[in-house]
């Protein structure tokens, strides 16, 4: 028995706020994945963080299971701390390993309702782009006809560890009419761009980042559509349109290198549907880590890759 599962991280959220009374998020899912392998090959798990065991305990406890008989090697290429779903991606994947395993796969729907007992999840493991209360798990909408656009990620610096960020700032609590950005979000390329800024915008109250509007600005007059931010992390996403060539787009990114020398450049990469997938021949934990660089949108990668559930 050998498979891998593997999960998108994020370039932090689409949006993010409070609205008609209570916290929401619309995910932003990309093509840099934890992947967890599970064999018979070994035994013991390798590389689970402590919301990973957690996640571990959490479903062994919920199948009614003592041991589980196979090994867990879990691979990430989403830095922790920088608001790209790193843990989300952790727990989702390893809760997905362990139930396929065992023959009793929970849906991605289940797997939503452990992982908001650990923290506030940005949920990149559900299908399409969602916008939920990523405290509860509520799932207030699916959008399946968003476009999936280039996305070059820039890290502000430091670190912020999503719980203590919710625990912090659980009284900030700034309620906003965002009915014409919710409408905006669903107007193709630049409506979904003038969204995301729009939200990225009206968070620098609650978490300023240097350079912020300066990157905005920059890449603008580069072409790109906007930006996008991690609400409750340091990481900003230049969002390019679709019709820009890849040497236009890195040709842009080099100029952005060049203006803004602060910023970390942690790669270019695409927007995808969220979603779990499973290569069943377990093939999937050779993919390499990528922090640097320009990369495929994680569609083609792997032609084994397919729909988990």
């Amino acid at each position: 028995m050998d498979f891998c599962v593997r999960v998108p991280g994020s370039c932090g959220e689409l949006l993010q706020g409070w609205h008609r009374g209570e916290p929401f998020l619309v995910t932003c899912p990309i093509a840099r994945y934890t992947t967890v392998e599970a064999s018979s090959a070994f035994q013991g798990r390798e590389g689970l963080g402590e919301k990973a065991e957690r996640a571990f305990s959490m479903i062994l406890s919920c199948l009614g299971v003592q041991e589980f008989p196979y090994g867990l090697r879990l691979r990430s290429e989403l830095p922790q701390g920088k608001g790209m779903a790193s843990s989300s991606a952790d727990i989702a994947a390893v809760v997905a390993a362990v139930s396929y395993a065992l023959q009793r796969p929970l849906t991605p729907r289940q797997i939503l309702a452990l992982a908001v007992q650990i923290e506030p999840t940005d949920a990149t493991f559900l299908p399409g782009i969602v916008r939920l209360n990523q405290v509860n798990g509520r799932i207030l909408a699916v959008y399946d006809h968003l476009p999936y656009l280039p996305v070059s990620i820039f890290d502000t610096g430091g670190t912020i560890a999503t719980a203590d960020f919710y625990r912090l700032n659980a009284q900030k609590k700034e309620e906003r009419d965002w009915s014409d950005v919710l409408l905006r979000l669903q107007q193709g390329e630049r409506g979904l761009a003038a969204a995301a800024v729009q939200s990225a915008l009206w968070q620098e109250k609650f978490l300023p980042k240097r350079c912020l509007r300066q990157l905005l600005e920059e890449a603008k007059a580069l072409g790109a559509l906007g930006i996008t931010a991690a609400h409750s992390g340091t990481v900003l996403g230049v969002l390019w349109p679709l019709s820009m060539t890849k040497a236009q787009i890195l040709s842009g990114v080099s100029r952005l290198r060049c203006f803004l020398p602060q910023l970390t450049y942690r790669g270019t990469t695409a927007m995808r549907s969220g979603g779990i997938e499973i290569d069943v021949k377990g093939k999937g934990s050779k993919d390499k880590d990528r922090s640097e660089g320009d990369e495929k949108d994680g569609n083609s990668s792997f032609c084994a890759w397919r729909q988990y559930l």
